[in-house]
């Protein structure tokens, strides 16, 4: 199954018109994106969405919107299932992380030691696995269900197929997404315990964090599912067809509810899931033998955002799209389900982005925005006449006469800009620091400016780009 996180492949209201409310708001408001997500639906014809927000360790939201079903139009609950796909990932890793925590088995444990005819099994660890660097081909690479997953396989047998060839690269030596390696592992757990893979999920996992929505491989009568749709070429949406039995397992087998998916997320950065040397195994970005890092732990892309650690995987199979995102430090989460192929879209994006948009500790300043006032005192300073009042007494002294007509030559010979950019704004001392950009015929300067919140200009640096 296909995955996105960020733009890598494995998400101010008023009481106008209802077009606002499908612009997602400037501010991370609850209640704003409620509106959204409910305009969101009608508007993008996703059928149907739900969402979960924990913010500092609370439930924020968790809330349904649209239909789990059309032909029955029975609306979406914050309790409805949907497939979670490939965010079923780091279930399946965390089950083989707690069977090493149990002493049953060592992520560096050679595939060898439970499918030794594998291609290069002895040098492929489990670890490999879950990293995504084993080498091994990706059964499933494609977004739509073709012929060979409409009929029923044997896990055993898709594992022959898939990982007893040639492999795509040397082992550990780059990164490629494979669900084939998750099959593996499923059945790895399933090979020391004994049971099948839901059976351990559910007794160490989902029943403990008090998981009750949240099912491996369920029957698909479960009247707790929603039905998943697609459509192509701007169709109707249309019931889908699934993959048949066998072929999603432990890379894409779970159906959730944005609620338990939030439980999850909780315990799991609150040390509840796993002892803290598994959890750091887990979510450490990979390095290769050639010394890069993959952005990938263990059914987890790793990313630093806006400063901050960003733990997230998407997910989809055929009618479904999940995103999971988990941000440690402030023990944040979103959760977006939705019930047809590519519905969430850029959601997930635009969510992540707004989560994690912090209060700007740069100042407002009084007076003409930044971008106007330098182009204002840079044409002074080509004139060889400034405005004093407008700077700073120290950097009205470190102005002199001198340096002032010194620069006026150089400055003037320059003519006018072409173009002037705005390229960065941000604090210092109390003021606002901005970088701006103009483009001449003949270079480009950069103009550093510091201004106080009144407007006074303390600082105002001309170099070349």
């Amino acid at each position: 199954m296909k995955i996105k996180f960020g733009g890598l492949c494995l998400l101010a209201f008023c009481c106008q018109a209802f077009a606002d409310q499908s612009k997602a708001p400037d501010v991370f408001d609850v209640k704003a994106l409620d509106s959204y997500f409910e305009a969101q639906v009608k508007e993008k014809g996703r059928v149907g969405l739900a969402v979960g927000i924990v913010q500092d360790g609370k439930v924020v939201l968790a809330k349904g919107y649209g239909k789990r079903s059309l032909e029955s139009n029975q609306a979406v609950e914050p309790e409805t299932m949907f497939a979670i796909g490939s965010v079923s990932k780091q279930f399946t890793c965390a089950a083989v992380l707690l069977l090493a925590q149990d002493g049953k088995l060592s992520p560096n444990d050679k595939v060898a030691k439970y499918y030794p005819k594998l291609t290069r099994a002895g040098d492929i660890t489990l670890l490999d696995l879950m990293n995504h660097t084993s080498g091994y081909p990706d059964y499933y690479p494609l977004d739509f269900v073709d012929r060979r997953l409409q009929k029923p396989i044997a896990p055993d047998e898709l594992i022959q197929q898939y990982a007893g060839g040639k492999l795509d690269f040397e082992p550990a030596t780059e990164w490629s997404y494979s669900n084939t390696g998750f099959i593996i592992l499923g059945r790895v757990v399933e090979k020391i315990t004994g049971k099948p893979l839901g059976d351990f999920l559910r007794e160490r996992i989902f029943n403990p964090l008090g998981m009750t929505h949240t099912v491996y491989e369920p029957a698909p009568s479960d009247s707790r599912l929603a039905t998943g749709y697609t459509s192509f070429a701007l169709s109707q949406s249309e019931p889908v067809l699934p993959e048949a039995s066998g072929w999603l397992g432990g890379a894409g087998g779970i159906y959730s509810s944005v609620g338990d998916l939030a439980k999850w997320d909780l315990a799991l950065v609150e040390g509840k899931v796993m002892k803290s040397e598994l959890y750091t195994l887990m979510t450490t970005s990979r390095e290769l033998k050639t010394g890069k890092t993959t952005g990938y732990g263990c059914g987890l892309a790793i990313a630093t955002v806006e400063h901050r650690t960003v733990l997230r995987h998407g997910g989809a199979v055929s009618g479904f799209n999940a995103y999971n995102t988990i941000v440690p430090s402030t023990r944040s989460a979103i959760v977006l389900l939705c019930n047809k192929d590519g519905g969430l879209r850029s959601l997930p994006e635009t969510l992540t982005t707004l989560l994690l948009k912090e209060e700007s500790n740069i100042p407002k300043i009084a007076g003409a925005p930044a971008l106007e006032v330098v182009k204002k005192v840079f044409a002074q300073f080509q004139s060889g006449s400034v405005d004093r009042k407008q700077f700073g007494d120290e950097f009205n002294v470190f102005l002199s006469e001198a340096k002032l007509a010194s620069a006026s030559k150089r400055l003037k010979a320059l003519g006018n800009p072409r173009s002037t950019e705005l390229l960065r704004t941000s604090e210092r001392g109390g003021m606002e620091v901005t970088t701006t950009r103009l483009k001449f015929a003949s270079m480009e300067v950069d103009v550093l400016m510091y201004r106080m919140p009144n407007g006074t200009i303390e600082q105002f640096f001309i170099d070349e780009r």
